[in-house]
């Protein structure tokens, strides 16, 4: 188990995050929070590229920072932007990965063709990755941070940039991942975690805001959302969530205390929890 506790960053008079407690057992966790709210700072954290102002992250009850190498070997990252060679192909990347990390050329051979099955590379395995669109390097990026089959594994806005198909395939990709291991999946994109993380931690004024479930994180705004057609006068008391187009014209979708006259009331989503959290355009 990976355990987060008190922790607070600060760069200087900046707090970044304030006293974050946090526990993670095997499954997907979805770190969901505006650009600049903290979520990188808590990953760098906890993949050990920087270190808490105050508090412990630990493993199993060990600090991660007395662990040191033995902490690495358990934990695969994939930064937002991860490093490769584009005249390489995955399969030499890979060896070239293994290779840093002390893996011998058969066994890594053989760790290699598994995950490029995984990733569904088997077919491209010798093609030079500069023919490859963002969702195939992408996934090569997935494949390395599992080169060392970690019990951690930490993603860090991974599906940015991608199309709706691909980010569809990672996230299959993802879930297949997490049956026996600790996922934890940093970014803004309501739709990438709201289907496949089975915890939902949001971060809220450099504080943690919430950890639960999408259902009971939406459930605190049912009977609050609405559509009413455009046009419609919406009070200062009403909060304009999003639109949409529907067969008869374009619907605006609100969060009320008090609907409007002629207002359908509709189920709220992450989507409306997101953008009701951060209505006043805090991170």
């Amino acid at each position: 188990m990976l355990s987060v506790e008190h922790v607070t960053k600060q760069y200087g008079s900046f707090t970044a995050l304030e006293d974050i407690s946090l526990a993670f057992e095997a499954g997907v966790y979805g770190l969901l929070a505006p650009n600049g709210a903290g979520k990188t700072t808590l990953i760098k954290m906890l993949t050990t590229l920087l270190f808490p102002t105050k508090g412990k992250i630990l493993w199993d009850g060990q600090d991660i920072l007395t662990m040191d190498g033995d902490y690495r070997g358990l934990l695969g990252y994939l930064p937002q932007e991860f490093g490769y060679y584009k005249n390489y192909s995955p399969r030499q990347f890979l060896r070239y990965m293994a290779a840093l990390q002390g893996v011998g050329r058969k066994t890594a051979d053989n760790r290699i063709d598994e995950l490029l099955e995984l990733v569904s590379l088997s077919d491209v395995r010798d093609k030079k990755m500069k023919q490859f669109s963002g969702g195939m390097i992408q996934r090569v990026g997935i494949a390395q941070a599992m080169l060392n089959d970690p019990k951690l594994l930490i993603l860090d806005e991974p599906t940015a940039g991608l199309d709706p198909k691909e980010r569809v395939r990672f996230r299959n990709l993802i879930h297949n991942l997490s049956s026996d291991r600790i996922v934890i999946l940093s970014t803004h994109i309501v739709s990438d975690i709201e289907t496949i993380a089975g915890q939902i931690v949001m971060i809220r004024d450099h504080k943690l805001y919430c950890c639960d479930t999408s259902a009971r994180i939406c459930a605190v705004l049912h009977g609050k959302i609405f559509e009413i057609p455009e046009g419609s006068t919406i009070a200062d008391s009403q909060l304009l969530l999003s639109e949409r187009q529907s067969e008869n014209g374009t619907m605006l979708r609100i969060a009320a205390d008090v609907p409007s006259t002629g207002a359908v009331p509709v189920m709220p989503n992450l989507e409306d929890a997101f953008l009701y959290i951060y209505r006043d355009g805090q991170a």
